[in-house]
């Protein structure tokens, strides 16, 4: 059962349905999807008169109205309810919001929706034979849509009360301060932010943006996009950012020869899009979005990291997550400062004595999960012992290869700035030099140090991403 948080949660969403849905009969059940890192989403089986059907629930997660990180554009999930059926009215894909809770209801920040069915998983979605012949349409719509999103009047409907307007500057140095109040030293992340800084677009153009719009985001049938989801980070501003973030690498699912979502060109998205919007479209201008949805990302990873630390969501995708930012680090990378890298080797070293060793004991518990625990669990659980697996894979890497990458690293940062000190002092270094302006984006052996850093972070991360592959068979151009 879904939502054991909140005390006689069946019998007061019964009771909201009971109100909102015409022949409501029943609550039969309600099970938590696997998925959803920043919202719950559940699937409830409701009676009525003509038998059983399927709804679906979003609600934050634990149901808390919890307070948003700094610069968090969004404005809660009844917003999201609010902006789905704006949506709907235009002609968007979406599903019918039934119910938005009250405070009245006792069962926190969520709302109750249509069940649409198709698929959600961005993988998927890029391989499936059932989707083989819908595929190659995918980009045009998905140009369509958002010409529609961005065409949706947000005086009329109220949105401009509701959503936040943030310009592109705004935008950088919210996302680059949210970074910021982590803690960490990610230098990458500060070359980016500087880059973004000094070459914004002229946005002359102001509408509503999803702010999410990507595969993965999208639910898809046989006949193409079925629902546009996860409206929760909506704003006011330039609409290209939507166009950006669908083309970015994380978004492809591994197929990095088609940049709209893995299933398409940019020549059919924009086209889809001047056709419903009437706009022209700067492939120059969707380039920034794209180099910022990398930027963006990596920092949204490491807040995953945060949200697992302050809670209530501590599960094991969430600290997965934080991992990725070393993906969206060297896709900055490759669309930045694109040159060769080499990866470290791992050195086997003399055999140890330990009976067992940590990596051992570290193998035995991936190797039960994935040929024990996965296969004889579908849904969540089946998903989480996945994510917890291939956490395990990054601890045996991270063991295997650190050493050695953080050796280099530290050489190479003794030799950039000049200056000695241990490893973490000279990446702050670094950093505070690339914050204040006192070291030039082109300083000779800047983007070396960066490349190689990320290309071998990810390469400990995730060294099956296609980024990686991007910056050893390209150079990362």
């Amino acid at each position: 059962m879904a939502a054991q948080s909140v005390p006689g949660f069946e019998e007061k969403l019964a009771a909201v349905l009971r109100r909102h849905v015409p022949g409501f009969e029943a609550l039969v059940s309600a099970e938590r999807l696997s998925g959803g890192a920043s919202q719950e989403t559940c699937r409830l089986v409701v009676r009525d008169a003509g038998g059983e059907r399927l709804m679906a629930m979003r609600r934050v997660p634990g149901g808390l109205d919890q307070q948003r990180a700094p610069g968090h554009p969004g404005m809660g999930i009844g917003t999201e309810a609010a902006l789905m059926r704006a949506a709907r009215a235009a002609g968007v894909p979406e599903p019918e919001v039934y119910a938005v809770f009250e405070p009245a209801d006792g069962l926190g920040d969520g709302f109750v929706m249509q069940w649409l069915d198709g698929e959600t998983l961005g993988a998927r979605i890029v391989r499936s034979e059932a989707l083989a012949q819908v595929r190659p349409q995918l980009a045009y719509q998905c140009g369509e849509i958002l010409g529609r999103i961005h065409s949706i009047d947000v005086a009329r409907t109220g949105l401009d009360r509701m959503l936040a307007r943030v310009p592109a500057a705004t935008l950088v140095e919210q996302t680059w301060e949210r970074y910021r109040q982590y803690g960490t030293p990610q230098p990458m992340i500060d070359y980016a932010a500087r880059w973004l800084l000094a070459h914004l677009p002229a946005s002359p153009v102001e509408a509503l943006v999803h702010n999410d719009f990507r595969n993965g985001n999208l639910m898809v049938g046989p006949d193409g996009v079925v629902a546009v989801l996860d409206w929760e980070i909506s704003y006011i501003g330039d609409p290209m950012r939507d166009l950006g973030w669908i083309c970015i690498n994380s978004w492809r699912f591994g197929r990095s020869d088609l940049p709209v979502g893995g299933f398409g060109t940019y020549d059919d998205l924009f086209r889809g899009y001047e056709v419903a919007s009437g706009r022209r479209v700067d492939p120059e201008h969707v380039r920034f979005w794209e180099i910022f949805g990398s930027f963006w990302w990596a920092v949204g990873c490491l807040g995953m990291t945060d949200g697992y630390r302050c809670g209530p969501d501590r599960t094991v995708e969430k600290i997965a997550i934080g991992r990725r930012t070393s993906e969206c680090q060297v896709d900055c990378a490759n669309l930045l400062i694109p040159g060769p890298v080499e990866l470290v080797r791992e050195d086997p070293g003399a055999a140890r004595a330990e009976m067992p060793r940590i990596d051992e004991l570290l193998e035995s518990v991936r190797d039960y999960l994935r040929a024990e625990v996965m296969p004889a669990h579908e849904g969540r659980v089946g998903f989480m012992a996945r994510v917890a697996s291939n956490s395990l894979d990054i601890v045996l890497r991270d063991g295997a290869l650190g050493p050695r990458h953080r050796e280099l690293e530290h050489e190479r940062l003794r030799a950039l700035l000049g200056a000695d000190g241990d490893l973490e002092s000279l990446r702050w270094r670094l950093v505070h030099a690339l914050r204040d302006g006192s070291l030039a984006l082109d300083a000779p052996g800047l983007a070396a140090h960066l490349r190689l850093t990320v290309a071998n972070q990810v390469a400990i991360d995730q060294p099956g991403y296609s980024g990686l592959k991007a910056a050893l068979a390209r150079g990362g151009g």
